[in-house]
């Protein structure tokens, strides 16, 4: 039984778009001076977008993109600051891998910063290869997960 206060979605309004990007933008913009806008990019429209919401108030976001049919990718994945080490990122990655499996994903990757590859670690990812430095200071991290059979 869950006795967690708080609920995992889908976000699927104009009200939940805007508490939606509020947490992406507060949580992986803002503290490096990035603009505000700059949390949006041009597959959000071709993505599935999950929040966990507090009552009313998001405190996780995450993003999935599929790279191909059986391939999902994890993005903007973004708690609050003051909710961090609670399990809500780890509640938030199980569901959205839910999600992709349900909508035939096999795999599932992502671009880990550096100082999460070991939360993603004990969510069942790898370290593939070294990938891109975001605005010349953050390093990420290709990381793998296989979420289903092999066809």
């Amino acid at each position: 039984m869950n006795k967690s206060p708080h609920t995992i979605r889908l976000v699927n309004s104009e009200k939940d778009f805007k508490e939606y990007y509020r947490v992406r933008y507060e949580t992986l913009r803002k503290p490096w001076g990035q603009p505000e806008g700059s949390e949006k990019d041009e597959t959000d429209s071709s993505s599935i977008h999950a929040f966990m919401l507090h009552g009313e108030r998001a405190v996780a976001v995450c993003r999935l993109h599929f790279n191909n049919p059986s391939e999902g990718q994890i993005r903007y994945m973004g708690v609050d600051e003051n909710e961090r080490g609670k399990g809500l990122g780890a509640d938030l990655v199980a569901w959205i891998e839910n999600e992709a499996k349900e909508r035939g994903a096999r795999q599932m990757v992502l671009h880990a910063r550096e100082n999460a590859i070991l939360f993603y670690e004990k969510q069942g990812y790898r370290v593939k290869e070294k990938s891109y430095l975001l605005f010349g200071e953050i390093q990420h991290w290709l990381m793998v997960k296989d979420i289903g059979p092999k066809k």
